[in-house]
């Protein structure tokens, strides 16, 4: 590579929705209840929900949400 210019980062669809870090997200029941409560008054507004969580961010809400409710491993309704 000559001088200027740099690589671009690969980027895989393992990084993207199949990665097995989403397995390892643990809520706390009152997280859980929490975020359950707030989706349903905010709807996908995971910057507001994680305001309320301590410690957690937008997208590690949102990676909880999706992988709990996703077609075929509803808990609940």
């Amino acid at each position: 590579m000559g001088r200027g210019q740099q690589k671009k980062p690969k980027t895989t669809k393992s990084e993207e929705v199949g990665s097995a870090a989403w397995d390892t997200i643990k809520m706390t029941e009152q997280e859980e209840d929490l975020i359950c409560r707030m989706y349903r008054l905010v709807g996908e507004r995971w910057d507001l929900i994680s305001g309320r969580v301590p410690g957690r961010s937008p997208e590690e809400i949102k990676r909880f949400w999706t992988m709990r409710h996703r077609e075929g491993s509803r808990k609940e309704q």
